[in-house]
């Protein structure tokens, strides 16, 4: 966990009082709604399709059990007794009425959360791998880099006003867990042949209407100048990003009209006139930021694998949950374990103020007070010691995040869709849960294997379509809802934009499509173990198109 210190409490602080100020004008009508709209958003505060949204950021994904109690508190207090955790680590709250969000924003503060920076066109939350600090295969915590970020860009007058909004990801994984290369700007450490650590450098990734996969413009760069050559970046794309366009606006249509080496050149000519100066990356001041994490006081653990084994032969259930939803720690003895929030039936990313709770108290109990959250829309608890894994698992079961399909077919990403976003073409959260009740059998999710399925609302691809092993983007037709399908997309270090396999579906068909496609798959594989997304790589998406529009 990193703690704040007395000039973010203070930041956060008068913020709220800031914003309470302007919600009063704003209900004395002194304000009108288009002027209050930009004051609104800098504190993450949408007018949506029935009400006001509040967006609260949770900085690199990391949450304190305090935390997540007081976001229980405000679903409770101030919303509909729930909150939406989205792709961008953030959490939702789509019902609180424009009078209370001070009081909202005022006992958010009081934990350190905000809703600074989740909305406008300035440098969105910074985001990295949920399993960050933990993670055997990381080279280090790429969350002490993100936070460096954070406090650099926060309020900051010359990116408070870009052409659109900024979106970056830091990661340090062998395999990419933050989905780095749709970001407008992504950071991977890595080692350089002399053995030396620093950034491979990604720009111009992102989604939406024309979407593009991140280019390197630097292989490599020194950790020392990441702040530097972050800052080149945006000033790059502040001087030459269109303003007379918002559908152009975004870094990626920079890079692809420029050229990723064109752009570089710019990057590198700005870079030069800054990189020695203050932004030269400190060591006391990176291990003054470093030194405000808190790692667990971890206790030696030999006895776990004899005891857990036991417990996965004595029931069948436990088994197939630690299989699906546990994975190795760093530390011997301990464990990662992943919180499905998508229950069939249910709204993807959504947990209940009672989960929410809940949760806060096995934190404490198993992972010293820590929960994560990943861009999958599911909660992780990342210190576990194994030998508490039975008894975990019991209590996350009756709670209802214990379902065991992390990765598989029901886990789906989806945005809120027609349901509540004004932007919305077609509805998405009803796709899921028809999705979720067609393969409710769990012995066929798992025959079925790792399948990502991503479902946006709109062409804004909140739900990160593009990027699904099968995607589902809503489009609207004369009034009614169809949805295009798409196939062999992928997020990872291997990222790939998926296809389009043919003509939009209606509503009423996209399970079935989904379930010929599952059928195709079986058929189509080579071997058992033969991954979804690595049949669509080997075969192409015609064979599936023939299977889907055979019949329609």
């Amino acid at each position: 966990m990193y703690l704040y210190d007395d000039l973010d409490r203070t930041l956060v602080a008068e913020r709220v009082a800031d914003f309470r100020d302007q919600v009063g004008r704003r209900l004395s009508g002194e304000l009108t709604e288009d002027e209050f709209k930009p004051l609104r958003l800098m504190n993450g505060v949408y007018l949506q399709l029935h009400a006001y949204m509040l967006r609260i950021s949770i900085p690199y994904g990391t949450l304190s059990s305090a935390q997540l109690r007081k976001l229980a508190h405000v679903a409770r207090t101030y919303d509909r007794g729930y909150g939406h955790f989205t792709t961008r680590t953030n959490i939702q709250f789509h019902w609180i009425k424009l009078e209370q969000l001070p009081n909202a924003m005022a006992d958010l503060a009081s934990v350190g959360m905000h809703g600074m920076q989740t909305s406008g066109n300035n440098v969105r939350n910074v985001t990295t791998d949920q399993w960050a600090g933990v993670a055997p295969d990381e080279i280090e915590d790429p969350r002490i880099y993100a936070e460096v970020i954070r406090q650099h860009v926060t309020l900051h007058p010359e990116f408070s006003f870009m052409p659109r909004k900024f979106k970056i990801a830091v990661g340090s994984a062998a395999h990419d867990r933050a989905a780095l290369r749709i970001h407008d700007l992504a950071l991977r450490l890595h080692r350089n042949g002399a053995g030396e650590l620093g950034f491979e450098v990604m720009v111009g990734g992102g989604l939406g209407r024309t979407p593009f996969l991140a280019k390197t413009i630097k292989p490599f760069l020194l950790k020392r100048d990441v702040l530097s050559y972050v800052e080149a970046v945006l000033r790059t794309y502040n001087q030459f990003g269109r303003r007379d366009n918002i559908w152009k606006a975004r870094i990626k249509i920079l890079v692809h009209d420029l050229g990723a080496e064109a752009f570089a050149k710019e990057v590198e000519t700005e870079w030069r006139t800054i990189k020695d100066g203050p932004l030269a990356l400190d060591n006391a001041v990176f291990a003054e930021i470093a030194g405000r994490f808190r790692y667990p006081d971890y206790v030696p653990l030999d006895d776990a694998p004899r005891a857990l084994a036991e417990a996965r032969r004595a029931d069948r259930a436990f088994d197939v949950w630690f299989g699906n939803s546990v994975t190795n720690h760093k530390v011997p003895g301990y464990c990662i374990v992943t919180l499905s929030l998508k229950p069939e039936g249910g709204t993807p990313g959504d947990a209940t103020a009672e989960q929410m709770d809940a949760i806060a108290d096995l934190a404490d109990r198993y992972s010293f007070g820590e929960i994560r959250v990943g861009h999958e829309q599911n909660l992780t608890l990342p210190h576990v010691a194994q030998r508490d894994l039975p008894a975990l698992w019991r209590k996350l079961a009756d709670i209802g995040v214990a379902t065991p399909n992390v990765n598989l077919i029901s886990d789906i990403i989806s945005c809120p869709g027609l349901d509540y976003c004004s932007l919305a073409n077609a509805r998405s959260i009803p796709i899921a849960q028809q999705i979720a009740s067609r393969f409710r059998d769990r012995n066929l999710a798992r025959e079925l294997g790792r399948l990502h399925i991503n479902i946006s609302g709109c062409i804004n691809a909140c739900g990160h379509h593009h990027v699904g092993h099968i995607g589902i983007l809503g489009v609207e037709k004369n009034g009614e809802e169809f949805y295009q399908i798409t196939l062999g997309g992928k997020a990872d270090e291997d990222a790939k934009l998926g296809t389009l396999i043919g003509p939009a579906v209606p509503f009423a068909q996209v399970a079935d499509v989904v379930e010929d496609i599952a059928a195709a798959y079986v058929e189509l594989r080579e071997r058992p173990d033969e991954l979804f997304i690595d049949t669509v790589q080997r075969t192409g998406v015609e064979p599936f198109k023939e299977r889907v529009y055979a019949t329609r």
